[in-house]
């Protein structure tokens, strides 16, 4: 696995998500109270884009049907046990890289 550029820090505010391309896969990345968080864009349910999703505290809503992840898990909120993939961040500079 390789650290990827994904986005400056300045990109995604806190309480934001934003959807990146990082080594050609889709990825969401949250800022939550300052800590960034990557999961795979990609609802379970559906395939919707969580990246559009919306963010309150650790938790995104799906925008095409509602179903909520948390962020810093990946874990499904009503059902921990179906989790999207998670991706560790690293910060350097002004620069949130991923490894995927």
């Amino acid at each position: 696995m390789a650290l990827e550029p994904a986005a400056k820090v300045s990109e995604i505010p806190a309480g934001s998500i934003k959807e990146v391309l990082v080594g050609g896969k889709p990825v969401a990345v949250a800022n939550v109270g300052g800590r960034f968080y990557a999961i795979d864009n990609t609802c379970l349910h559906r395939g919707g884009p969580l990246g559009q999703g919306q963010l309150e505290g650790p938790v995104v809503t799906c925008p095409w049907h509602g179903w909520q992840f948390d962020v810093t898990n990946g874990c499904l909120a009503n059902n921990p046990a179906a989790k999207v993939q998670t991706y560790p961040t690293k910060i350097v500079d002004d620069d949130i890289f991923i490894e995927v």
